[in-house]
């Protein structure tokens, strides 16, 4: 079975990174930090949501020594 077009083109992409940076993956995340750096995207970070229907979880239950 083929890959879809989009996943193909992915790894296209992901192998060219990979060779451009001789296959070094601190050098590949360092670039990827450095770029992110340089963004002008805004960066949001929420508190974790609650679960389904607002209750607190359930304390541990105690155990007995």
């Amino acid at each position: 079975m083929e890959p879809a077009p989009i996943v193909a083109e992915i790894h296209a992409i992901r192998a060219q990174i990979a060779a451009r940076f001789n296959y070094d993956s601190d050098a590949i995340l360092k670039d990827a930090r450095e770029r992110d750096a340089k963004g002008d995207r805004k960066v949001v970070s929420r508190p974790p949501r609650r679960p389904e229907g607002g209750q607190e979880p359930a304390a541990e239950p105690a155990t007995k020594e």
